[in-house]
């Protein structure tokens, strides 16, 4: 089989954030005096170059579909720092007319009037790290912001005219009941943004919450407060579309959606990771950037830049596919698989055969698509496809 090259989005990682939360294990540094922020949008492009030299033939003729600026805090570089990489990046690639282009904000970083500006620079698409409405919770999760700063954040970005906005919300937080998980989630619908993520809260290793854990619902009712708050989620119009998102018509998030159908992506900025298909030599590529900031800074225009480099072996595609298309609601097309890996389905017959046996899988031929039973084992589904 031969590889089709997918759709192709631009991942762009901005490291640092005020303060970093227990939580947290993405690649984020509490603020340290003012960063160099404008050395750092530099540093992208230099960075981004350098990938378009890389990976030349692979990137011919394939325009970007969405900008994910992600973190860390984005919104702790200004409009014109943003702008100056947008318009750097379309100056070198290819936009698609009408470009997703995401920025990720917390409401304790943003300033009154700033929304217009990341609209005026080209960002449509906010998404907010509100994480709960209940203060005491926000403050066991280390967040710098309160409940009324998050909804007056979302009011200014709508009053700028923002209409795509997500609100990132958590649950099965530290002593949470059903109850309040509600309530989060009613005052997220009452402020009718376009689309909210839904998910919950995890012990990652290497965090400060992974060392001294916190009390957290256990795993039924973890269980019943997901089922009830999509529920309720469903009730207000917001259609659930993958295991941890929700989204009113026509606004489900086209950057990670494009994750979870295994489409490419380039990966810029301090420990970012990208992807790519280069269909002339049968490859899926990943390629991950340095971490730590100052370092990248240092080495943005030479190759040590790059933290690794690696094809994806054929026995491992199976399972770095369903890691991604089994979160989708709907699923996705059989054809796809083969399509995206360049392996035939009948590489992974038996385990497909072995999932609908369990109730994991829809009994559909054409189509790969978790039944509900599935959704609520989904890590022991994807694992089923480990080389």
């Amino acid at each position: 089989m031969s590889l089709i090259a997918p759709p192709l989005a631009l991942y762009v990682h901005m490291p640092w954030c005020v303060k970093k939360c227990p939580y947290c294990d993405f690649n984020s540094h509490g603020l340290r005096g003012e960063p160099p922020y404008a050395a750092y949008v530099d540093a992208l492009l230099t960075d981004l170059d350098a990938d378009l030299a890389d990976f030349g033939n692979a990137l011919q003729s394939r325009p970007i579909i969405s900008v994910f600026f992600g973190g860390g805090t984005p919104s702790l570089f200004s409009p014109d720092l943003i702008a100056r990489f947008l318009d750097g990046a379309r100056a070198r690639l290819p936009f698609v007319d009408a470009c997703e282009i995401t920025l990720e904000t917390n409401p304790g970083t943003v300033e009154h009037g700033r929304f217009d500006g990341y609209l005026a620079a080209g960002v449509n698409r906010i998404s907010f790290g509100i994480q709960s409405f209940d203060n005491n919770k926000l403050k066991r999760l280390g967040r710098i912001h309160s409940s009324a700063e998050a909804e007056a954040a979302v009011k200014s970005a709508q009053d700028a005219g923002m209409a795509n906005i997500n609100l990132d919300l958590m649950y099965a937080l530290p002593e949470q009941t059903l109850s309040g998980a509600l309530h989060d989630v009613e005052r997220a619908v009452a402020l009718q943004p376009a689309h909210i993520s839904h998910y919950q809260l995890t012990l990652e290793p290497n965090t400060v919450f992974a060392a001294h854990p916190p009390p957290l619902p256990d795993d039924d009712t973890a269980w019943a407060i997901q089922e009830a708050c999509e529920a309720r989620l469903a009730e207000s119009g917001y259609a659930q579309y993958e295991i941890s998102a929700y989204a009113k018509l026509d606004r489900r998030c086209e950057h990670n959606l494009n994750y979870w159908r295994f489409g490419d992506y380039l990966g810029i900025g301090a420990g970012a990771h990208g992807k790519l298909t280069d269909t002339g030599t049968g490859e899926v590529l990943r390629r991950w950037k340095i971490r730590h900031p100052n370092a990248y800074l240092e080495a943005a225009s030479t190759p040590a830049r790059v933290g690794g480099h690696a094809s994806v072996p054929a026995d491992e595609l199976p399972f770095e596919y369903m890691l991604n298309a089994l979160r989708l609601i709907d699923g996705v097309p059989l054809d796809d698989f083969a399509a995206r890996t360049g392996l035939p389905a009948e590489h992974i017959a038996d385990r497909l055969a072995a999932g609908r046996q369990k109730g994991w899988l829809e009994n559909d031929p054409r189509y790969l698509r978790t039944t509900p039973l599935g959704q609520r084992f989904l890590n022991d589904v994807i694992g089923s496809f480990l080389a």
